[in-house]
């Protein structure tokens, strides 16, 4: 086996190393041994995942699987649940109870538990000794540690304050002069910078405010030649304006010199123009005259169908009673024939003879009566329409010169 060489721990450190024995590599075939049973090369033909025939034909459902596979998953659900109920039925089991008894739960541990429906409770108290405040710490004083010694030292013995001071002194008045000459000299240069830019300013200002005059210069050159271009523009546009206006009315006097009095002819025509008498008359009393004169027609239309009426029912009633009615002389004359007849009959057709001048007389009376009612009454309603036809001309004539 392999061997791992460590250094001792007095010697140096040596760097680690691993070696292993030599030994012999097994023995190999130089060939593969033959294959058991049938061989079944790789050939693409005999791949299910290949599709065969025409590829764009082919209609390949979403998420079908291969009907081998789901048969493979089937068989294995169906061992493995088998497997599962074997299991269960080779698992040691309690054997069925007695008839009349039953199987009770008890408790098989090594200690016991007693079971109870509410848990023993035990009130237990603790009282510990009033708490007493900690005592202030007192200060920390270290102890001596070496010995104390003193000197006295009387005035002049050690400097001469006087003799010592001047040249602090020297020093502090040099600085202070020497900074007091920066200061005047700093506000002198400071003075001179503000007369400088002072002037500077009123130079600027007086070269910004010259060429403000001469900005505000151009600016009303440029506004004085915009302005009158505009008002030669504006010229220039009534000028035309006002050549189009006297060529479109030459134009217009020309083409409606004709036209005006034709149309005023139309409108006369057209009754747009009237006499305001002659209109009132049309539109007011014409209407209304006719309406008079129609409601009069009707008035005398209806009297007269009502007379002519009441004529035919008194003529109806008067020849019904001339009908039934018999002149005494017509009677004895009817009553003689009746004799004679009865007396010595004659032949039919002379009988019928002498009867007919009686009834040709009854038939030719009757419409002399009629003719002679009928002219009375017809002259009668002639004369009344005439009179009230000439009161009625009268009155209208009347309204006229009135509303004139």
């Amino acid at each position: 086996g392999a061997r791992a060489i460590m250094p001792a721990r007095g010697a140096h450190a040596a760097p680690y190393s691993y070696c292993s024995e030599p030994r012999a590599l097994p023995a190999r075939a130089k060939y593969r041994a033959a294959p058991e049973g049938p061989v079944r090369y790789a050939n693409l033909m005999y791949d299910r995942r290949v599709v065969r025939g025409n590829t764009y034909a082919l209609q390949v459902l979403p998420g079908v699987r291969d009907p081998l596979e789901i048969q493979r998953q089937r068989e294995a659900r169906r061992r493995a649940l088998f497997r599962k109920r074997a299991k269960e039925q080779m698992q040691p089991r309690t054997p069925e109870p007695v008839e009349g008894r039953e199987h009770v739960h008890v408790q098989t541990e090594l200690y016991l538990e007693e079971i109870r429906d509410r848990i023993v409770e035990v009130d237990v108290e603790c009282q510990t000794d009033a708490f007493l405040d900690r005592p202030p710490t007192p200060l920390f004083i270290p102890a001596k540690t070496g010995r104390d010694v003193d000197t006295q030292i009387e005035e002049g013995e050690l400097f001469d304050f006087d003799i010592e001071v001047k040249p602090m002194l020297e020093v502090l008045i040099g600085k202070t002069i020497e900074q007091s000459l920066l200061e005047v000299m700093e506000e002198e240069e400071l003075a001179n910078l503000r007369a400088h830019q002072r002037a500077y300013g009123e130079l600027r200002n007086a070269e910004l405010a010259e060429v403000q005059r001469l900005e505000e210069q151009e600016r009303r050159y440029s506004e004085e030649k915009e302005r009158r271009k505009r008002q030669r523009m504006e010229m220039l546009q009534k000028q035309k304006e006002t050549t189009e206006k006297i060529a479109a009315r030459a134009f217009a006097q020309r083409y409606l010199a004709d036209l005006i009095p034709s149309v005023f002819n139309n409108l006369r025509e057209s009754g747009y123009f009237y006499d305001p008498i002659e209109r009132d008359i049309e539109t007011e009393f014409l209407p209304w005259l006719m309406t008079e004169v129609e409601e009069a027609l009707e008035k005398k239309v209806l009297g007269r169908t009502v007379l002519d009426s009441l004529i035919c029912t008194v003529v109806g009633k008067r020849l019904d009673a001339f009908s039934r009615e018999q002149l005494p002389g017509q009677t004895e004359i009817r009553a003689e024939e009746l004799v004679t007849t009865d007396a010595a009959p004659e032949p039919a057709g002379l009988t019928e003879d002498t009867n007919q001048p009686a009834e040709q007389k009854e038939v030719t009376e009757q419409p002399l009566v009629e003719e002679q009612v009928v002219p009375r009454i017809s002259l009668q309603s002639e004369e009344s329409d005439q009179a009230e036809m000439e009161d009625f001309l009268s009155e209208e004539q009347e309204g006229k010169s009135s509303h004139k």
